[in-house]
C-alpha cells in the first residue's frame, strides 16, 4: 500500500503512522525524523531546514522534495510505504503524482486525521519532555508524579519551543494557508479518507484499519 498522512500538527499523526507501519508491514517515511538526523548531525541541509522550523515555518519544497524522491527508490519502499509530513503542499504533491507516474505506481489514499484547531493547542502546548531521557508528559492528560520532575530519571521536564502557544498557533496558520489545500486535493481525485482524531489513540487507529483494509479488498 502506499499511504498519505494527513493532518494538522498535532493531529497524531505520528503515533498512528508508526501502527500502519508495523501492521501492514510498510516503511514509516517521515521527513520530520529525516529533518532531525540532518539536524543533530549538522548536515548543510540541516541547517538550513533548521532555520525554518525553528521559526515555525515549512521547509521550502525544494529542499524537501529531493531527499523523499531519494528515499522511496530504497529497497524497502518495493511493496509501499507510509508518507507522513509529505507532501504539505500541493505542489509537492504534483511533484509526488509525476514520481509515482514516472514508475507507474499508485496512491491508495491519502488517509486524514481531522481534529479541531482548539483540541491540537490544548494537547501540544500542554506537552513537556525530559531532556535527560526523552521521557514525554502531558500537564494535564499525562502529568509527571511530581510536578516538573521526570518519573524515570529525575531530571527537569521541559516545554519544547516548538510547543509553545506562539509557535504553535504559528504552525496551524501556515498549515491551514498551504497545507490544508491538499484536502481538497486529494478530495477532488476520489482519494481522500477521513478519521476522527479527537478519539483515543487506539479507537483512532480502529478507525484507520477500517479505512485501509477496505482498501485492501
Amino acid at each position: 500500500m502506499r499511504i498519505i498522512l494527513l493532518g494538522a500538527p498535532g493531529a497524531g499523526k505520528g503515533t498512528q503512522a508508526k501502527s500502519i507501519s508495523n501492521k501492514y508491514n510498510i516503511p514509516h517515511i517521515s521527513t520530520g525524523d529525516i529533518f532531525r538526523k540532518n539536524i543533530s548531525e549538522r548536515t548543510p541541509l540541516g541547517i538550513e531546514a533548521k532555520k525554518y522550523i525553528d521559526n515555525g515555518q515549512l521547509v521550502p519544497d525544494e529542499l524537501t522534495i529531493d531527499i523523499i524522491k531519494s528515499r522511496l527508490v530504497e529497497e524497502d519502499c518495493e511493496n509501499g510505504y507510509l508518507l507522513d509530513g509529505y507532501p504539505r503542499t500541493v505542489e509537492q504533491a504534483k511533484a509526488l503524482d509525476g514520481f509515482l507516474n514516472e514508475r507507474e505506481a499508485n496512491l491508495d489514499t491519502a488517509l486524514l486525521i481531522k481534529v479541531p484547531r482548539e483540541f491540537i493547542l490544548e494537547r501540544m502546548t500542554g506537552r513537556r519532555v525530559c531532556p535527560s531521557c526523552g521521557a514525554s508528559y502531558h500537564v494535564k492528560f499525562n502529568p509527571p508524579k511530581n510536578e516538573g520532575i521526570c518519573d524515570i530519571c529525575g531530571s527537569d521536564i521541559i516545554q519544547r519551543d516548538d510547543d509553545t502557544e506562539i509557535t504553535v498557533n504559528k504552525r496551524l496558520d501556515i498549515y491551514e494557508a498551504q497545507t490544508h489545500p491538499l484536502i481538497e486535493y486529494y478530495r477532488s481525485r476520489d482519494l481522500l479518507s477521513e478519521v476522527d482524531g479527537t478519539q483515543a489513540i487506539n479507537d483512532v487507529f480502529e478507525s484507520v484499519s477500517k479505512v485501509l483494509n477496505e482498501l485492501k479488498k
